[in-house]
């Protein structure tokens, strides 16, 4: 199983580095029964994140038809309009990339969950792809989803199936603790908790018909 952790300019460094850490943590826990790798649209290369323009390396290109989990996270910069550097212009840019119909292919791939962050949950909107999916993103934008066709659900994180989203930055930690349990169970979970000294908080919300996704079954305990 593969977990890809997708980069883009802007990206906000908080919301790929917990995420890729913590699955990378449950990974060998599970005895390395995943591979975690940042990966792009455009394949290998580096990448600026939005705040300080610090670079991460994509060693891959983003592949849809992977079976796994894909990470999309939010931009940081600006907070205030949408002149270039400002969060939403990340968001908008990233929307209309190469990324765009990669993400139309992940959506559709029964053996892929996709987990965003903060505002990739956005980013996804953006593309078309939360028609009529429960979603959350960052406190400051929930209120835009319903523009977007998501329904928006003040959780920390927020699980729709092969659709899992998560609030503000530091809820990415929470997000890939719950996909850890989701698809290992609680021992690695729990476990998680300890390695990370990290307490998760907030509710997971669960679509009531949220059902195994194929290949990647849900724990026994949530069924």
């Amino acid at each position: 199983m593969k977990i890809q952790v997708v980069l883009f300019d802007g990206f906000d460094m908080l919301d790929v580095i917990a995420p890729f850490e913590v699955l990378g943590g449950a990974s060998i826990l599970a005895l390395g029964e995943a591979s975690v790798q940042f990966v792009s649209a455009e394949g290998r290369g580096k990448v600026q994140s939005g705040m300080y323009r610090v670079e991460l390396e994509a060693t891959g290109q983003l592949d849809p038809n992977e079976a796994g989990i894909i990470v999309i996270p939010g931009g940081a910069g600006d907070m205030q309009g949408d002149g270039p550097g400002s969060i939403l212009a990340y968001l908008k840019q990233a929307s209309e990339s190469a990324l765009k119909p990669l993400m139309q292919q992940a959506m559709d791939n029964p053996e892929v969950i996709v987990a965003t962050v903060c505002g990739g949950s956005t980013v996804l909107g953006m593309m078309g792809l939360l028609q009529g999916r429960h979603a959350v993103t960052h406190h400051l934008g929930i209120d835009t989803l319903p523009a977007l066709g998501a329904i928006p659900v003040r959780a920390r994180v927020v699980d729709d199936g092969n659709l899992v989203s998560s609030g503000g930055v530091t809820s990415g930690i929470d997000l890939a603790m719950y996909l850890a349990e989701r698809i290992w169970g609680s021992p690695i979970s729990t476990e998680l908790e300890s390695v990370f000294e990290h307490e998760r908080r907030g509710t997971v919300w669960k679509r009531e018909e949220a059902r195994s996704v194929a290949g990647l079954p849900l724990a026994s305990g949530d069924r």
